[in-house]
C-alpha cells in the first residue's frame, strides 16, 4: 500500500496542530500515513515513503535550523526521492513574516530531489505554496491541512 510520510518541527505547538491536520487527511484516503516530529525521522523513512509532507515553523522567513540540517543530510539518497510527490506547510507569528519564503525553501529542498510537489488548496486557505498558519491554527488553516494531506494522498495513490 502507498504510503505519506510527514516530517514536521514545532517548537510552539502550532505547526504540530498542522501537521495532525496534514495526517487527518491522508487518513481519509486509501494511503498508509506515518507522522514523525523531524528529530525522529531518518533518511530511510524517506525513502520508503511515497509522498513526503514538510512541516516547518517560520524562523527569520525560512525553515527551523533542525528541519534544514534534515534536508541537508539527505543529499545522501539524492535520486532516491525522484517522482515521489511532496508538499509543505508552515506556521508564523504574523502576516508577511515569511511563511510564503518558508513554504518555497521546503519546496525547493524537493525540487532539488526532483519530486513531484502539490501546491495549498485555493480554495481552503490563503496560502498557494502549501498550508499557512499565522499563529495557532484556525479551523481555516486546519481545514487547508488537512485538504493537502488529502490531495498529496489521492495523487500517489494515483500515481502508484
Amino acid at each position: 500500500m502507498a504510503k505519506v510520510l510527514i516530517v514536521y518541527d514545532s517548537r510552539t505547538g502550532n505547526t504540530e496542530k498542522m501537521a495532525r491536520a496534514v495526517e487527518q487527511g491522508v487518513r481519509e484516503t486509501n494511503v498508509d500515513v506515518e507522522l514523525k516530529k523531524v528529530d525522529k525521522a531518518t533518511l530511510t523513512d524517506l525513502e520508503a515513503a511515497d509522498g513526503i509532507i514538510l512541516g516547518s515553523p517560520t524562523y527569520f522567513g525560512l525553515m527551523t535550523d533542525e528541519m534544514k540540517r534534515f534536508i541537508d543530510r539527505s543529499i545522501g539518497i539524492w535520486g532516491r526521492l525522484s517522482n515521489k510527490v511532496g508538499a509543505a506547510f508552515t506556521s508564523s507569528l504574523w502576516l508577511g513574516g515569511g511563511s510564503e519564503t518558508t513554504l518555497l525553501s521546503l519546496v525547493q529542498a524537493m525540487l532539488a530531489h526532483e519530486m513531484i510537489v502539490v501546491g495549498g488548496a485555493l480554495a481552503a486557505a490563503d496560502g498557494i505554496y502549501g498550508a499557512v498558519s499565522l499563529s495557532a491554527p484556525d479551523a481555516k488553516a486546519l481545514n487547508a491541512c488537512k485538504l493537502l494531506g488529502r490531495r498529496v494522498a489521492e495523487l500517489v495513490d494515483k500515481l502508484r
